[in-house]
């Protein structure tokens, strides 16, 4: 391998760190409304066809997307198994987020900027058999199967127990699962992307991304982040690992990535609001308005 190759791949394994790496750092808090909830901009006149009505409403405060973790979810008054079947249906209704959709364009920023280097990134991992050999059991720790079956273990000790948040964080963690594996499948048949391998078209995302990222998402937000580095230190070395393998492309990895904390921060959002949209009239015509809320 020349040069050249070798340093595009060096380039794009720094993009894939970022990538999985973007829950540790995206603790920022960014104030973009004044004191009172109005936009900075609310004072400047309203734009040609922008009504000073619409003009005049509060600006979405990016601390509200991204900011420190607001401690675990409550622990709900059920956790038995009809409460956690209804809670996979009710989670699938609360993915409209502006949190969701940060993520969304995270995730999809990310894997466009290494689609590009999906050839030569695949070339240097599987032509390199350390590699192989560091990330093998990659595919069988991020198997379905296998963070399930974690995933339910936690769940079944704390019923069995009568611990509440235990079989809670169970609970969340196979709704997460669930999530995350509904939202792969779709966009699996959505795309139906080649394997690297060529073995099959279901290639985009990666599920053993999706999955462990998932989990590790759920994680955090019960225990904090303690737990959560070690965990999402593993998930990455799980969506890594699907590269040597030859079962998935950089870019795969990447959104399947953001897929999985998509799933992990919808089942334990608190309070899961839908993302607030509205329809508004303006001279001729009409615009679709995203009101962000103040803080009080």
């Amino acid at each position: 391998m020349n040069a050249r190759r070798l340093a595009r791949a060096f380039c794009a394994f720094l993009v894939v760190s970022f990538a999985v790496q973007a829950p540790l750092i995206a603790q920022v808090t960014v104030d973009a409304v004044d004191t009172d909830g109005r936009s900075p901009f609310s004072s400047w006149p309203a734009p040609q066809g922008i009504s000073n009505d619409i003009w005049a409403l509060p600006a979405v405060e990016f601390g509200q997307i991204i900011k420190a973790p607001a401690g675990p979810p409550p622990t709900p008054r059920h956790t038995g198994l009809k409460a956690l079947v209804k809670g996979v249906f009710e989670d699938a209704k609360h993915l409209p987020s502006r949190q969701n959709l940060f993520w969304l364009g995270v995730g999809s920023g990310l894997a466009l900027a290494a689609h590009p280097f999906d050839d030569n990134v695949q070339r240097f991992m599987v032509d390199n058999h350390t590699a192989k050999n560091i990330f093998e059991a990659g595919a069988v720790l991020g198997q379905a199967p296998t963070l399930l079956g974690a995933a339910a273990a936690i769940y079944a000790t704390g019923r069995l127990r009568d611990q509440p948040k235990v079989s809670h964080i169970g609970m969340d963690l196979i709704q997460a699962l669930a999530l995350s594996a509904g939202m792969t499948q779709v966009l699996k048949t959505a795309t139906r992307r080649e394997r690297p391998d060529g073995s099959s078209r279901n290639s985009f995302p990666s599920g053993h991304a999706s999955g462990t990222f998932a989990f590790a998402t759920a994680l955090e937000r019960h225990l904090g982040w303690r737990f959560a580095v070690p965990a999402y230190a593993f998930s990455s070395y799980v969506a890594i690992s699907r590269l040597p393998a030859n079962r998935h492309w950089l870019s795969d990895a990447i959104f399947g990535s953001a897929v999985g904390i998509i799933a992990g921060r919808t089942v334990t959002r608190h309070g899961r609001e839908n993302f607030p949209v509205q329809i508004t009239a303006v001279p001729g015509g009409a615009a679709i308005v995203f009101v962000g809320r103040s803080s009080p």
